[in-house]
Parts: C-alpha cells; sequence; structure tokens
C-alpha cells in the first residue's frame, strides 16, 4: 500500500503538476484513510468496498469532521481510486458510486470597496518591502490570482506596457490576466526600488522576494495580509482567497459579465464563478430605486 501510495503523490507531482497544497491534502487525507483501514485490519485496497467507505463517513460525521472536510476526504479518495483504475491495480472503484454530504451552501467572504482601499494603502512604501507588499496587494486585487499562481509568479511573465500576465493555473492551464493602472504603477514602483533591494547580489527571476531575496512563501503572504488587515482596522480573518472574492464581487457588482469573470478567475466550469452573482445590499438597493416601478415612492422609506 505504501509503494502505491508513494507512485500516486509522484503522478500527482510530476504528471499531473498540482500545487504542493494540494498535494499536502492529499497526502493527509489519504494517510488518515489509511490509518481507518488498518484499524478495521483491512490490508488491500482490493478489499475497500461501499461497506468499508459508509464506515469510514461515519467515524468522520461522529468525530465531529464539517461536511466541507469530509466531502474534501472522500474526493481525495475518489482520485486515488481512478489513478488505481487506471494503473490497472484495481479493477473498478468503490468510490465511484460514493456520494459526497451535501454541503451548506456559503456565500464567499469579501471586502468592501472601503475596506480595500485601506487594505492597500496601509504599507509603508518608504521600506523595499513594503513597496514589495503594495504591489502583491494591488496585483492580488487587480487580477483575481490564486495565491499559488501569484508567488509562483516570474519577472518575464509581467508585461507592465500591456498590464498583462500570462499565469499558469490549476493543470498547468495557461490563461491570460489583467491588471489596472494602480496595480501597474505599484509594481512598476517595485520593480525600480524594492524588488533590486530586496535582491541585493542574488539572482532570482522571481516576481515577489521575501527579505534574503528568495522567492516569497504562501505563507507569509498570510501573514502579509493579517498585518495589514490589522492596520487597516479590518475585523475580518483576511486571507489571499479573499481577495479573489473580493475582485470577482466586485467586477461582478460593476457590472462585469459572468462568462469574461470565469475566464479572468480560470474557472473550469461556470458554476464554480455563478457562487460570486450575489450582490451587496449596497448594489441590491441601488438595481431596487432604479428598476422598481414604485421605487421612487418607496425609496424614500428605506
Amino acid at each position: 500500500m505504501q509503494e502505491v501510495f508513494n507512485k500516486y503523490i509522484n503522478y500527482l507531482e510530476v504528471e499531473r503538476n498540482v500545487s504542493p497544497y494540494t498535494v499536502r491534502n492529499y497526502t493527509t487525507d489519504l494517510l488518515g484513510f489509511f490509518q481507518f483501514l488498518r484499524t478495521k485490519e483491512i490490508g488491500s485496497l482490493k478489499e475497500v468496498d461501499r461497506l468499508v467507505l459508509r464506515n469510514y463517513l461515519s467515524q468522520l460525521m461522529e468525530q465531529g469532521i464539517v461536511k466541507a472536510s469530509i466531502a474534501r476526504k472522500l474526493s481525495s479518495i475518489r482520485s486515488f481510486y481512478r489513478y488505481l483504475v487506471r494503473e490497472e491495480i484495481i479493477s473498478t472503484s468503490p468510490v465511484a458510486t460514493t456520494f459526497s454530504p451535501k454541503l451548506d451552501k456559503r456565500l464567499p467572504s469579501f471586502l468592501t470597496i472601503e475596506q480595500m482601499k485601506r487594505l492597500l494603502e496601509a504599507p509603508d512604501l518608504a521600506t523595499p518591502q513594503g513597496q514589495r507588499d503594495r504591489a502583491l496587494l494591488e496585483l492580488l486585487y487587480a487580477s483575481g490570482l490564486r495565491v499559488s499562481e501569484l508567488v509562483n509568479l516570474n519577472v518575464e511573465q509581467i508585461n507592465l506596457d500591456s498590464r498583462e500576465i500570462r499565469v499558469w493555473g490549476k493543470g498547468s492551464k495557461e490563461r491570460m490576466v489583467l491588471m489596472g493602472e494602480p496595480a501597474t504603477k505599484a509594481l512598476g514602483a517595485y520593480f525600480r526600488q524594492g524588488r533590486p533591494q530586496l535582491l541585493a547580489k542574488k539572482r532570482s527571476s522571481a516576481l515577489f522576494l521575501n527579505r534574503y531575496g528568495g522567492r516569497l512563501p504562501e505563507r507569509r503572504v498570510q501573514r502579509i495580509l493579517e498585518k495589514y488587515a490589522n492596520i487597516a482596522g479590518i475585523d475580518k480573518g483576511v486571507h489571499p482567497h479573499m481577495l479573489r472574492h473580493t475582485f470577482a464581487t466586485h467586477l461582478l457588482d460593476g457590472g462585469a459579465d459572468l462568462r469574461v469573470v470565469q475566464e479572468l478567475l480560470g474557472h473550469a466550469n461556470l458554476s464554480s464563478t455563478q457562487i460570486y452573482t450575489h450582490v451587496t445590499k449596497s448594489q441590491a438597493k441601488k438595481i431596487y430605486l432604479s428598476a422598481h416601478p414604485m421605487a421612487q415612492e418607496k425609496g424614500k422609506k428605506l
């Protein structure tokens, strides 16, 4: 079982080229599943059937694991068994007909325009780290990049003249993302001043550098956001994906076409983008006042 697992992880890293974050999740999920099999004295993957899987899911629910985490664990197991069938290690997958628990629909959390402005203005532009952080925040908000895409950017992928960025997203899919003037200016200042100071005498193609001249890791981006959210007085847990949510929400609230937003986000399916079609209360009120036949009269009472 260990040998097959090692080959699968290598397949994810080399052939599928999935992110280190995804590999880590798959590893954690599968090792937890293997531990369960050992407690049930199941020594072969071929012995796993739908009953075993149902017992595993029941155990997770009894442990108080939330539905979203259970669904992710089942997804990891399903992907693993697809690999086993592909490699002809087993003939059929017991997970193929096992359904994930129905998830409660939750709207993505995002920042208001005012909160976003305060966050962007928080870095100290007198320091190279501050110039880097301003460019990083501007780019996250302007482009909707995933944090893994952001930290893996190289200088040659950025075109300040056309305001375009060439990105390789999930599954090594290439796409072009755009950025506005504020992000372009912030990146230009970082290129001229902040980055050369952080780089010092070292060489690196990485766009965003740490204080030692190396590539900025994902965990550091999270800490950067937490730092500036605190400075900006934002009383919610700000994380990189929240800026992606904010990017999509503000675009759609501004009237952007859903399929354009899908393309910019790099979503394979439109259903992944449709979660952002909720509107803020202010936008809903604005639409109501302008569209409802009795809007003007009732609007005075709102």
